[in-house]
């Protein structure tokens, strides 16, 4: 997937299993809309992990990304400015994300990368 930007600002996290029906909603419906609102964010991509078999030197090896956060958001953002203006923090609090959501997460990763 080529990026829209410079900068991408990726988000991982895992959700308490009997929640995961209430995360996908609020994210895809409420969440993602509100932050593709926000000045400077383009764009975003959700990802979620799925066991694989990679053939690498004549041999099989497990991808199961053991011990890391299930979901992952790309969020691809202009500069990393935006993550710390008044819209984003307005952003990620609207909606049911903040009280019904958040606090079923953990394992949480954040990390801005720069494209090189």
């Amino acid at each position: 997937m080529p990026f829209n930007t410079k900068y991408a600002f990726m988000v991982s996290m895992d959700v308490a299993a009997d929640k995961e029906d209430l995360f996908n909603e609020v994210y895809d419906e409420e969440h993602i809309p509100a932050l593709l609102k926000v000045p400077g964010v383009l764009a975003v991509s959700r990802l979620k992990t799925v066991p694989a078999t990679l053939s690498m030197a004549g041999q099989e090896h497990a991808v199961t990304g053991e011990g890391l956060p299930h979901y992952i958001a790309i969020y691809e953002v202009e500069s990393p400015d935006v993550l710390n203006s008044p819209a984003w923090a307005a952003a990620v609090e609207e909606g049911r994300w903040g009280g019904q959501v958040r606090p079923y997460t953990s394992n949480r990763q954040h990390v801005l990368r720069k494209l090189i």
